[in-house]
């Protein structure tokens, strides 16, 4: 693929999913996948980690977004994720608030871009993890959503079901890792009640066995009707253009259509719900932008990107200025002239392309696209994947390359987008697109004026997340490629 391809059709912007580094996971103790063929980290030789790593530097030297942050005489004898580690510049949130969070490196090149497609082994469904009480050590899982079709799906696990048990072991703050992630594919989940007195444990197993999945992240949509109010609602869990391998954009075109469709029944109000949405392609943001936003013309940005001080002359001698703008095209689906603002659902969840989403619409709506649910992530750069075609190095990487702004030269979202208002899922939830479900309710009364459902107060009880499965998740890339040789980087 010639680099200009690569790169131009958009950065790709993502939360580190299944990573390898602890300093970027959002989970510490989760332990990374490997493919079979690849040599285990422990038992790399010195001389094979020397020259893994050159490759690892020459690259982070010429891309990486914080190059010249890079240590003068890093140690090359390190296993190859411990160099990668070792080379970043990592945030703190007090020392480091602008440090790097997100990039990350894996074994496998070929299992992070299958991931980055959304294609994984997996169960098919996504929870989050809570402790069970104030002060207590014991966790519990709620499940969020469930794929269909999936064997969690054929097994009966539903969204807001509640686990509290793994292969019959209680999970806890120091096992829960190992049960949920580690080794052997069947697990076999103990389901527990919502009282009014606490969390009860049930008799009621789960079996399912995970296998290799591609998720459709055109999860589900609905068009309400309250008064002279048409509401087009959309759950969309992954910016990813279409199937892992596939050369067509069925993702794409399935959102195109939805918006046909909107169109054609009149809507006039719009709920994105990206609360489980960790990023992927900003091609198909920026397709998606083009659904939605008002008065598109010629060479309308969505998104600026910019890049390190000694990639970009480069970039811009060999493409031109427009190799760092991402432009919206007028579509005949667009409804933006039906729209005066638009809602946005979010949670921790919700990063990186959805953010990018809500920066980018904001200019063509005098400000007026609103966030409900709780604060999103907070990543506002974006990263390529860089593997070694040749097929000497199986390793690959995901570094930041970019950070990126709106038409208006924002980007300062680097803390997350904080709600216009603030609701918390509960554990026992309602199905997604249910009008009595508790964000969509409130999204719909801030529109309509109407509750669709009493509004209550959150849990007395706030319980203390610990994670999600959703951090797991990487979002999609379109920017496979080595080193060209008109760009060359330093060391190869």
């Amino acid at each position: 693929m010639h680099l200009f391809n690569a790169l131009r059709q958009t950065l790709f912007v993502a939360v580190a999913g299944t990573v390898v580094l602890s300093s970027c996971k959002r989970d510490p103790d989760v332990t990374p996948s490997t493919a079979a063929t690849t040599t285990p980290t422990t038992s790399t030789s010195t001389s094979t980690n020397q020259t893994v790593n050159d490759w690892i530097l020459g690259n982070m030297s010429y891309y990486y977004y914080w190059n010249d942050k890079i240590p003068a005489n890093p140690d090359k004898t390190l296993s190859p994720d411990q160099f990668f580690d070792s080379i970043l510049y990592k945030y703190n949130a007090t020392s480091n608030p602008n440090g790097d969070r997100f990039s990350w490196i894996q074994q496998s090149a070929d299992e992070l871009k299958a991931s980055l497609s959304g294609e994984s082994k997996t169960t098919g469904m996504e929870f989050k993890l809570y402790l069970r009480s104030s002060g207590s050590t014991d966790v519990i899982g709620s499940v969020l959503y469930v794929y269909p079709g999936s064997p969690a799906d054929k097994a009966g696990i539903k969204r807001g079901d509640v686990f509290s048990k793994v292969n019959g072991t209680g999970l806890t703050t120091t096992n829960y890792s190992t049960l949920l992630y580690g080794d052997g594919d069947t697990k076999t989940y103990t389901l527990a009640e919502v009282q009014s007195t606490g969390i009860v444990d049930t008799n009621n197993t789960k079996s399912v066995t995970a296998v290799v999945l591609q998720e459709d992240p055109v999860f589900m949509d609905s068009v309400y009707t309250f008064g002279a109010k048409k509401i087009g609602y959309v759950v969309y869990n992954q910016f990813v253009p279409g199937p892992n391998g596939s050369s067509v954009a069925t993702y794409d075109q399935k959102l195109d259509a939805i918006f046909g469709k909107f169109k054609a029944k009149g809507v006039n109000e719009l709920i994105l719900d990206f609360r489980y949405n960790p990023g992927g392609y900003v091609s198909s943001a920026t397709a998606l932008g083009g659904l939605i936003a008002k008065g598109i013309g010629t060479k309308s940005v969505f998104v600026r990107k910019e890049w390190n001080s000694t990639v970009t002359p480069a970039l811009e001698k060999q493409y031109g200025t427009d190799f760092f703008y991402d432009y919206l095209t007028q579509k005949a689906n667009n409804i933006g002239d039906n729209l005066s603002q638009v809602y946005v659902l979010t949670t921790s969840g919700t990063a990186s392309a959805s953010e990018l989403v809500i920066n980018g619409l904001r200019p063509y709506f005098g400000q007026k696209v609103y966030t409900i649910g709780t604060t999103s992530y907070g990543k506002n750069v974006g990263s390529i994947t860089i593997s070694d075609n040749t097929g000497k190095i199986k390793w690959g990487m995901q570094p930041i390359v970019s950070k990126s702004f709106n038409k208006d030269n924002e980007s300062n979202y680097s803390t997350g987008f904080v709600p216009k208002v603030e609701v918390r899922e509960p554990l026992n939830m309602r199905p997604l697109g249910d009008v009595t479900e508790r964000m969509l309710s409130e999204a719909i009364f801030q529109i309509s004026g109407t509750r669709t459902a009493r509004r209550g107060a959150d849990e007395s009880t706030i319980r203390t997340v610990i994670g999600s499965s959703i951090e797991r998740k990487a979002g999609g890339s379109n920017m496979f490629f080595t080193v060209d040789k008109a760009l060359p980087a330093a060391g190869l």
